[in-house]
């Protein structure tokens, strides 16, 4: 009977261990699309498709909504107020935007997850 809880013992303290890998977020490439003509062109099932866009706003629209403009074309874009984190931006401000892509019967606009100056 002891060695049978001893081996449990064993057995479960090693699924216990601490784990030692990186657990601070994904170092690696990031696929998606990477332009305003690539999310306008893609098809009807490519909505919460994820989108690495760099440009700038070109204006503001009211609310959380932006206009969005890169080399290929403008797009609207959706930044919650808690996206910014203290950033000031302009439109001459080039900024890269990571969202998702959120397509209706009307509109294709970008749901804005994080937002991050160009240096």
């Amino acid at each position: 009977m002891k060695k049978i809880l001893f081996l449990i013992a064993l057995i479960s303290s090693s699924s216990f261990a601490a784990n030692t890998t990186n657990r601070q977020g994904f170092s690696g490439p990031v696929y998606g699309l990477k332009s305003v003509k690539a999310v306008l062109d893609a098809g009807v099932f490519s909505d919460d498709t994820p989108v690495t866009l760099t440009g700038s706003l070109a204006a503001s629209l009211g609310g959380s909504l932006y206009v969005f403009t890169d080399a290929s074309g403008t797009i609207s874009v959706k930044i919650d107020y808690s996206k910014w984190r203290g950033l000031k931006v302009t439109p001459e401000t080039a900024i890269t935007i990571q969202g998702q892509i959120n397509k209706t019967f009307t509109e294709t606009t970008i749901d804005v997850e994080s937002i991050k100056l160009v240096k």
